[in-house]
């Protein structure tokens, strides 16, 4: 099947498997997948023009809606996390989408860039796991509860039709101002700058804007290791905001379309759209199936896949 404003010919079932399988994993961790279908349309289908970022936003339009049904139905949703990341995000994505159409279309360039945010957030994420502060005590401790509720109501299991009854509220906020954000999870209390979290997401958002992946994506690592959150409780954050931010992105981009018009830059939008229907069913499955994947083994699924990425990119910019 020929996409002609990606300017390639691929089997059109690849796209939606490809996509179903990395939404999986990494929609137990908040992040979409779209940072590693960007190197997949760039490496493997010779995707390298601007438009490349539009389309990956594409994707996470059409896919994310399924993953966050799916947290919202187990009550893991933080929502005041979620708007604090949306305003913050947005006018960095923005910002990031002109960024990219102007400054960096080259694709040489352009991969430096990723790699350097990625191997950053890998970085962090490895250090964050090896650590052993104190301060990470009551994150790890919750999530650990919380494991052991799940494994105690699925030995409790009787039939078929209770096989996946949702679970009970598990997070609770109990401090909400243009201050701090404070919630509790499993009785382990987390407190976090609302400024802090907004500067953040404002930096992310230009950096996934760039990107081509919504701020959001990123914003799910930052929480884990900068902010010492469980993973549990900021994945559906993470890609609520991403969805919101990309759709913003989407429509950015098609409007920069038309004020460069000789620049590839509107999606291809029978290409996301394939994506994005695999990416709708890998996020609902990965974010049903996260609760019973241990934290740390989410984290360090993330952490290496974000580094080797990185590593490729670096390598492939320095070989050529």
């Amino acid at each position: 099947m020929l996409f002609e404003t990606a300017g390639i010919e691929v089997n059109p079932l690849i796209p939606p498997l490809v996509a179903l399988v990395i939404s999986f994993f990494t929609s137990m961790g908040g992040v979409s997948g779209a940072f590693l279908l960007l190197p997949f349309q760039m490496s493997f289908l010779g995707y390298t023009n601007p438009s490349v970022s539009a389309t990956n936003q594409l994707f996470n339009v059409v896919a994310i809606p399924s993953g966050v049904y799916r947290f919202f139905k187990e009550g893991r949703m933080v929502w005041p996390l979620t708007w604090i990341v949306i305003i913050g995000t947005l006018p960095g994505v923005l910002i990031g989408a002109y960024v990219r159409v102007i400054y960096l279309p080259n694709p040489k360039n352009f991969k430096l860039f990723a790699a350097g945010v990625l191997l950053y957030i890998g970085v962090k994420m490895v250090r964050d796991l090896l650590s052993k502060k104190k301060g990470n005590a009551n994150t790890a401790n919750s999530e650990k509860r919380f494991q052991e509720m799940v494994r105690q109501r699925r030995e409790k299991i009787t039939g078929p039709k209770t096989a996946d009854s949702a679970l009970p509220p598990v997070i609770k906020v109990t401090h909400f101002n243009l201050n701090r954000l404070s919630y509790t999870f499993y009785d382990e209390a987390f407190d976090i700058s609302f400024w802090g979290v907004f500067a953040l997401s404002f930096v992310v958002g230009i950096a996934g804007g760039i990107y081509g992946i919504g701020g959001g994506s990123i914003m799910a690592p930052f929480f884990v290791t900068f902010f010492g959150l469980p993973v549990y409780t900021v994945a559906g954050a993470a890609l609520m905001g991403t969805f919101v931010t990309s759709v913003a992105g989407v429509g950015f981009y098609q409007w920069l379309a038309y004020v460069y018009p000789n620049v590839s830059v509107a999606p291809d939008w029978s290409l996301g759209i394939l994506f994005g229907l695999g990416g709708m069913a890998g996020m609902y499955f990965g974010a049903r199936c996260q609760k019973y994947v241990p934290a740390k083994a989410i984290k360090w699924m993330l952490a290496a896949i974000i580094t080797v990425t990185a590593a490729k990119y670096i390598s492939e910019f320095f070989g050529h």
